[in-house]
């Protein structure tokens, strides 16, 4: 055979294997530079509101990339910036925006929530208009039959300072003009607010979304609390859910991001009760 022929036919067998082997790689799932599989520790902590989908997000990432391990913990929005900027964390979670006179750090928006005012199921009211609640939590409304409930002594439950959802809250609800009564008995989780009311016939809190189970959500302004009117942007009290980074992150904590903030992850936020990003 001539060397001519030999050439012909190497060539194009070059060309098919090297095709197959890029194709081949194309197909397999996307890994970091040079196809290493993913691995490493990510720490999370801070906003309660953002940590049980946090912990959700994070189960099904490990499922993704069994050599990455991810601990999530709570502590507020409040701590959640502050670890983050000490780089005491990977990640912080905040469910508010971060304050001009807070250290610089980059925000990942990955849901959105609604702060929901909660009393207890057997509370015959059914919604309040924002002016009657700023007031109840101000102490200018003192006893239910004033807004024309049942008589009985209002029990005030509230969120400490530092924590997003009652930064949010006030906001949102409270404006300028109002302070928290001093009375308010104070909590540090949506969870502790969640416990509270549901054991108090007389109380009325908020918390976020995700964690009015057992509890009356009460219509604000004649728009139920809902996911449907919270996409809609009806609903009066929303706010966006965040990861915060110190830098630019490198992996895994980049994937672990853009997982949920993808399909994927705001598929994760919407079945627990989340608002998905508008996409």
């Amino acid at each position: 055979m001539s060397s001519r022929i030999r050439k012909f036919l190497v060539l194009p067998l070059a060309v098919l294997v090297v095709g197959g082997l890029l194709l081949a790689a194309g197909c397999g799932e996307s890994t970091p530079s040079g196809g290493a599989e993913l691995s490493g520790t990510i720490q999370e902590a801070g906003s309660t509101s953002v940590l049980p989908l946090a912990e959700e997000l994070a189960k099904e990432f490990m499922k993704l990339h069994p050599k990455v391990r991810i601990e999530t913990g709570g502590g507020g929005s409040g701590a959640g910036v502050t670890q983050c900027a000490a780089g005491t964390v990977d990640l912080g979670a905040a469910s508010r925006d971060v304050k001009l006179d807070e250290a610089d750090l980059i925000p990942y928006p990955i849901a959105r929530d609604a702060v929901a005012i909660v009393v207890h199921s057997s509370n015959p009211l059914t919604g309040l208009k924002l002016e009657e609640v700023a007031r109840i939590f101000a102490g200018e409304i003192t006893d239910w039959n004033e807004i024309g409930g049942t008589a009985g002594k209002i029990t005030v439950i509230a969120r400490e300072e530092g924590s997003g959802t009652r930064d949010c809250f006030e906001e949102k609800v409270m404006g300028e003009e109002r302070k928290m009564a001093s009375t308010a008995i104070l909590k540090t989780s949506n969870g502790e607010i969640q416990t509270a009311v549901s054991q108090d016939t007389l109380a009325i809190g908020f918390v976020s979304l995700g964690f009015v189970s057992g509890l009356k959500a009460l219509d604000i302004e004649g728009v139920p609390c809902t996911v449907e009117k919270c996409q809609s942007g009806e609903y009066p009290v929303l706010r966006r859910l965040y990861l915060l980074t110190k830098d630019t992150p490198a992996s895994p904590v980049k994937e672990f991001i853009d997982f949920a903030r993808g399909d994927d992850g705001q598929k994760i936020a919407e079945e627990k009760g989340y608002v998905p990003l508008v996409r």
